[in-house]
Formats: structure tokens, sequence, C-alpha cells
């Protein structure tokens, strides 16, 4: 086998709106059984890693929690590391439980740091003017992820990018991004795999945030016709996967190389 380890984005590649893409459950149930290591790594940041892997086993997945690597849980890494644990959070509720597990504080008044993630109809205009506010008094703004939209049940739907880009207009303040394509999470992603870059292909569905995140970390990346793909965008973005493959199922195809 040319990888000794897989990266794979979640929403759009193992699931595309609340149905498992065909034959996936298969091919994570295959590396599993070849003893070949994987984790999933997601810009998904309305979820809590163990939200994320129930909702994957209801799928026909089997896939820990401790495999599943979110902007989420790097923040509040990052934000104990750098000796910050006061924060506050414009995000998902779901999502509080990654940042408590790790011995942040969550707080609505004086923050360190300002936690933007798909808020979803939490974005209010009060509940933006309060982080606005918090990062003029000096707060640090960090972006679990900066993506423009993506699939929704219904269809394209904001993401958190366009909110990040608001914040930081308004306040001058510029985000430290800790998800996808950040280089510092792909090699969080390696480091839990034991893997070196080149030993690595990501799957994903997402032009700029996947695969050219994944290659200029130096990873092999293969872009997957599910999801969000858009071949207009594809075209657009000047990125030339190293793989497109109809679905993760086609994954096979590489694997037997």
């Amino acid at each position: 086998m040319k990888y000794r380890g897989f990266l794979f984005d979640i929403d759009g590649v193992l699931y595309v709106g609340g149905k498992a893409v065909d034959g996936a459950p298969g091919i994570i149930a295959d590396l599993s059984s070849r003893g070949v290591p994987f984790r999933c790594i997601s810009n998904t940041t309305r979820s809590s890693r163990s939200t994320i892997a129930a909702r994957l086993a209801r799928l026909g997945f089997s896939i820990p929690a401790e495999h599943i690597l979110t902007p989420a849980v790097a923040a509040g890494a990052y934000l104990i590391s750098s000796g910050m644990v006061r924060c506050m959070l414009l995000t998902a509720r779901d999502v509080q439980k990654d940042f408590e597990n790790l011995g942040v504080n969550i707080v609505e008044r004086d923050p360190e740091a300002v936690i933007v993630g798909d808020a979803g109809d939490l974005f209010t205009y009060r509940s933006m003017n309060t982080a606005f506010r918090a990062l003029l008094s000096g707060a640090i703004l960090i972006a679990l992820e900066k993506d423009r939209y993506w699939m929704d049940e219904d269809g394209l739907s904001l993401s958190a990018g366009p909110f990040v880009a608001g914040l930081e207009y308004a306040s001058g303040a510029r985000a430290h991004l800790v998800g996808k394509p950040s280089k510092e999470f792909f090699d969080a992603a390696l480091a839990s795999l034991g893997c070196s870059s080149s030993e690595v292909l990501m799957v994903g569905d997402d032009i700029n945030t996947d695969i050219g995140g994944a290659q200029a970390a130096g990873l092999d990346a293969a872009l997957v016709r599910t999801g969000k793909y858009r071949e207009d965008k594809v075209r657009e973005s000047g990125i030339d996967p190293d793989y497109i493959i109809h679905s993760v199922a086609h994954l096979c195809d590489i694997l037997n190389e």
C-alpha cells in the first residue's frame, strides 16, 4: 500500500445530508481490519467530538471519539498551552464540552480569547457586538475555521468564515486559525497518527481547506465529488488534487495501488 495512514474530512465525505455515503462505512471498516491508522479531521464546529462519534455510529461507522480531531479540541489545547483559561465562545453550545474537558473556563465578561466557530442562529447582532467589544478590550480572536459555507441538509449554508471576517474588519484584530487549512492542524493530526506527511493521504470535499491545506502541509490529497464539491470552484482554485474520485468508496482504487 502506498500510504501508511489516512485523514478523512467527515461532513461531505463520510456522510452527506444525514446519510452515510454509499460504501463509506465499509472503507473505514477495511482500514481498521488491516490495522491502517486513520483520523477524521473536520472543520465541523457545531458538535463536540463525542457527539460526532455517536452520530457516525448511528450511520454505521465504528470510529472512536479519540480518532476525531476538531478545531475545538485543537483550540482548547492551544489555550491551555498558552496559559489562557478564560474564553468567550461564539459557537454552537455542544462544542463547549470539548473546551471544558480540557480545563478551559467559559466566561461572558473579560475573556482572554474570543473563540468563533459555526454558531448558526446564535450569530446575532448582540452576540457579534459582545465579541467585538471583547476584542477591543484586548481579547485575542481565535477562528475554529474560516470556511465560507457548508452543505446542510437543505442546501449550502453560511459557515463561520464570513462572521470571522466581519469581526476582523470591525475590530482590526487578526484571527488565529486553528482549523483547516492551517498547517498546525494537519501537523497535530499527523502527530496523532505517528506518520510523516509523505506517508499520509488526505481525503476531502473542499478544494481549498482540505486539498489545498493538506498539500501545503506536505500531504497528498484526494478530492471526492460529494458534499460541497463543485467543478467550477475546482477550476477557479488553481489547486491540482493528487487524485479526484467519485466518492470515498472509490478509495479502494488507491488502496490497491
